[in-house]
């Protein structure tokens, strides 16, 4: 939903948006691709993340840490890829009518990703801790790459604009 709220937004208003605070879309992407790497790391070095996790728990009963904001919904599912994509899209479309085809297409690719966020849990327990490490830290490796794409991309796009 988080996801969702944010996409539509952008959709919608974040030319208006970025515009407003001076920012470039191809300094959003800088960003996002850091943040990404950032959370690509913890995934390979899963180790660091445990002990923490650990320390974390003693800590967990007076704060509980939702991460459906921020790593889930921004910038995993509404990352710098996808509002970008958003902010394309409908800056092309001609009229409602097209605008809405395009947030009704957001729709079912959220319904999507919902359902294979829904499904993960229970398939990474029947895969067993062993698998779901090695798919952790091969998704984390990925997701680097992705992320280093996205500062790459920034970086260019500042580059040829100088």
């Amino acid at each position: 939903v988080i996801a969702t709220l944010i996409l539509v937004t952008f959709a919608l208003f974040g030319e208006n948006l970025l515009g407003a605070l001076h920012i470039e879309l191809n300094s959003f992407r800088l960003a996002g691709g850091i943040m990404l790497f950032v959370i690509a790391l913890d995934m390979v070095f899963e180790k660091r993340t445990q002990r923490r996790e650990e320390r974390a728990e003693k800590v967990r009963d007076e704060h509980v840490e939702d991460v459906s904001v921020f790593p889930m919904a921004m910038p995993m599912i509404a990352g710098p890829g996808s509002i970008a994509t958003m902010m394309l899209l409908t800056a092309r479309a001609h009229g409602t009518e097209q605008t809405l085809m395009i947030l009704a297409a957001l729709g079912a690719v959220m319904v999507l990703t919902f359902a294979a966020l829904a499904a993960a849990g229970p398939l990474m327990r029947l895969m067993g801790t062993r698998v779901e490490a090695v798919i952790t830290r091969l998704l984390g490796v990925l997701l680097a790459a992705l992320a280093a794409q996205y500062v790459i991309d920034g970086v260019k796009a500042v580059l040829t604009a100088v």
